[in-house]
């Protein structure tokens, strides 16, 4: 199958190399300059490259890293791996010791620094409850409700920093049961699988760009600054009309068996409507891509936002990040220190990337907020900001009952992406397993 992939994120590339394994012709079309789409390679004044914001993988994203194998990115290199850690200034909080599920966090939560032996025994009574329901909960839950009742120092250092990480939205707002799906995968599906591995390189490098030099190795493809303003049914197969001056005639003559939409939600939707007013486009069962594109554009989205900055002080190599203590007029949750993370790089010895999940406040605001909170909660009294960098619409808002829409648009038409239907929030790992859902199942149907 000669297929078109819209978009070059990590979804889109995941799909694509999925697809060329299985032995088809997958094509990508970027709009932007540089893969990797929400999760790419930013460079700061100066010179210095970081990404446009600090990304934390886990253990448990299994998908990712057999992908970044694969396309040889060596995540053993490219990755610093650490038994998970929620640690405060003060000593205080979570480490989990580097033992196999679910002993390690067990044995974590028992010694966890700074708890009452109640807050611990809650925790654990509580993780026990959970495992026994097999990590399932009402649909309309929120993470608050499944975790009513729990001392209020858990909820605060705990549950609430791991939820708004993992689901970018507070607890009493997040649902319950993708987060359970989350805990469940990082905390008990495998040894290894709560570790936090923090990128070493720029988020580009991990996966996308040395999946597009996999590719074109392969002799497929990859467009950047390449936009997709039309897709044209043609029969059973595409055509597209790209921005791209230089594609346009190659385009013209290229026919898709099948166009995988891997761009955001608004992008993808847009291109659907477009699709369904077209009068070539066979009138088939399954076809449904108004109402497709209704859901997709009816997602809320939340902001990520990344604050980096320049201080003279440094954290500990052994555990490079802290977690911090969010509240009023302090918005971040944790903050890492990249000259830990990318040693070799002498320019960014100095600089510290704070993390804003589920931001609110205007950049401004969110910068002089997060200066004077490194402050006050860290002593840091040099520090000073070298760039903002606020995603809007990083996540779909991971509510409960959050209606998401499907993979399949009907007549060769698909999409995949993190905010695809799935049990996932917006992850690299939730990207990725669409990308790969999505080329599997062009496969089977050409091959049924």
């Amino acid at each position: 199958m000669q297929v078109a992939i819209i978009g070059g994120g990590w979804a889109g590339m995941a799909a694509a190399v999925q697809l060329s394994l299985s032995g088809h012709r997958p094509t990508i079309f970027e709009a932007g300059r540089q893969l990797g789409g929400r999760a790419r390679n930013l460079e700061l004044p100066g010179g210095t490259i970081a990404d446009n914001g600090q990304h934390i993988l886990i253990g448990a994203y299994a998908e990712c890293l057999r992908l970044m194998r694969v396309v040889g990115a060596a995540p053993e290199h490219t990755l610093l791996r650490r038994p998970l850690a929620m640690r405060y200034a003060d000593g205080s909080g979570l480490s989990f010791p580097d033992l196999p599920a679910p002993l390690d966090a067990l044995i974590g939560i028992a010694s966890a620094s700074g708890w009452s032996l109640r807050e611990r025994t809650a925790l654990l009574g509580r993780a026990l409850r959970w495992r026994v329901q097999g990590f399932r909960c009402a649909d309309q839950a929120t993470v608050a409700d499944i975790c009513s009742g729990l001392p209020k120092r858990l909820l605060d250092e705990f549950i609430e920093p791991l939820c708004v990480s993992a689901l970018n939205l507070p607890a009493s707002q997040a649902s319950g049961s993708i987060f359970l799906r989350v805990l469940h995968d990082a905390l008990f599906a495998g040894t290894g699988g709560s570790h936090f591995m923090v990128p070493r390189r720029g988020l580009g490098d991990l996966f996308p760009i040395p999946a597009a030099q996999w590719l074109q190795g392969r002799a497929h493809a990859v467009h950047t600054a390449s936009r997709i303003q039309e897709l044209i049914p043609h029969g059973r197969q595409w055509l597209l009309r790209a921005s791209n001056a230089t594609l346009t005639p190659a385009l013209e003559q290229s026919r898709f068996d099948a166009v995988l939409l891997a761009c955001p939600p608004q992008e993808a939707a847009r291109l659907a409507l477009l699709a369904a007013e077209d009068q070539r486009l066979p009138a088939r069962d399954g076809v449904h891509y108004q109402h497709w594109a209704q859901t997709a554009q009816a997602l809320e989205h939340t902001a990520i936002a990344t604050v980096y900055a320049r201080t003279s002080h440094r954290l500990a190599a052994e555990l490079p990040w802290l977690a911090l203590q969010p509240g009023g007029q302090a918005p971040a949750q944790f903050v890492f220190d990249r000259g830990h993370l990318q040693s070799s790089d002498t320019v960014q010895q100095d600089l510290m990337a704070f993390v804003i999940s589920d931001c609110r406040t205007d950049r401004e605001t969110l910068e002089q907020q997060v200066l004077d909170q490194a402050r006050q909660q860290l002593g840091w009294q040099d520090i000073q900001a070298v760039l903002t960098v606020v995603e809007k619409r990083a996540t779909f808002a991971c509510r409960p009952g959050v209606k998401r829409p499907d993979m399949e648009l009907g007549h060769g038409l698909w999409a995949c992406g993190d905010y695809v239907n799935g049990p996932y929030p917006a992850t690299l790992e939730g990207a990725v397993r669409c990308g790969l859902a999505a080329a599997e199942k062009l496969v089977r149907i050409d091959q049924g």
